[in-house]
């Protein structure tokens, strides 16, 4: 039985630069799934090519079985796309941007006013059908943009950086509405983000990196990956403090920013070790659990926040 969404050794090039490196993976009906990693990562590409914009190099994906090559219009007959540039006109109102949208979907007359009503509620922005869409915040125009992209009651939601310049509290009541969406609706969701709350949050994400697939898995098994608790250590000097980590106690920290970070067991109390051996280099100590950064941190030895461009020139700095 075929997954709603199917990935097999997907591979996309432009010029010389490898987009996406034979990425292979499926997402289960249901489930909410995550694309996690930094601007460059191949997240965007992996993202046109789901929504048929782009065409794959090589390799295979399939949306509810419908082949994204060779088979696109039946592709766009199962999905809503939520893209990360806005895609509602602000001089309209709410109700006559999503009416607007249900006619491109083909929608009319009592069907359409139908579908409106449950999408609007849905999305906790019935009561603002009047209001023109330039004067809401943007954590109420990002619902509109989901709303919208719900007319058509697809089986798959994609969302490209669905939380991007939306404030903590936006991004959690957006949350709570994609759970409870996917829950009325039994949809499958796949987004892409950049942000560790929001991989969290899904019920397994994949790691990109320079295109290449390194990992797909649950939070919790890839945080298990790490196997150990996580330093860091605010330094004068990162660099040299590293180095002499490595000497003294054969730990092998990776510098980000003025901290070192290292996986240690009994993380707390090597802290006050590491304090002891060099007070003046350490200016403060912080230890935790590991999280999905830790796990990029770790595969890759760079911070997810890297700030790249994709090999299409897509994407912003973060």
């Amino acid at each position: 039985m075929s997954h709603p969404v199917e990935a097999d050794r997907l591979r996309r090039v432009f010029g010389e630069r490898v987009a996406l490196d034979d990425v292979t993976f499926d997402v289960r009906e249901g489930e909410i799934f995550g694309l996690l990693g930094p601007n460059g990562g191949g997240k965007t590409t992996l993202f046109r090519i789901l929504s048929t914009l782009l065409s794959p190099s090589g390799g295979a994906a399939r949306v509810c079985g419908h082949d994204v090559r060779g088979d696109a219009a039946s592709v766009r007959r199962c999905l809503g796309v939520v893209f990360q540039s806005p895609s509602l006109d602000p001089h309209l109102t709410v109700g006559e941007n999503l009416r607007y949208g249900g006619n491109l979907y083909g929608l009319r007359g009592a069907a359409l006013e139908e579908r409106v009503a449950e999408t609007a509620a849905a999305l906790r922005v019935a009561d603002r059908l009047g209001d023109t869409v330039k004067t809401l915040s943007g954590g109420l125009r990002r619902r509109v943009e989901i709303a919208k992209s719900l007319l058509p009651r697809p089986r798959v939601l994609v969302l490209d950086e669905p939380s991007t310049g939306l404030d903590p509290v936006a991004r959690v009541e957006l949350w709570a509405i994609l759970e409870q969406l996917r829950d009325k609706f039994g949809m499958t969701v796949v987004l892409t983000t950049h942000l560790m709350d929001e991989a969290e949050r899904c019920e397994r994400a994949a790691i990109l990196h320079h295109g290449k697939l390194l990992a797909c898995d649950t939070p919790k098994a890839l945080r298990a990956t790490v196997g150990a608790d996580v330093l860091s250590l605010s330094a004068r000097d990162p660099e040299v403090l590293a180095l002499k980590l490595r000497e003294q106690f054969g730990l092998a920290g990776v510098v980000r920013g003025g901290a070192v970070r290292v996986e240690a067991p009994r993380a707390h109390e090597f802290g006050a070790r590491g304090v002891e051996a060099f007070p003046d280099e350490i200016v403060s100590a912080t230890a935790g659990h590991p999280t999905l950064e830790d796990v990029f941190v770790r595969m890759t030895g760079e911070p997810l926040d890297g700030g790249f461009f994709d090999a299409a020139g897509e994407g912003k700095r973060k």
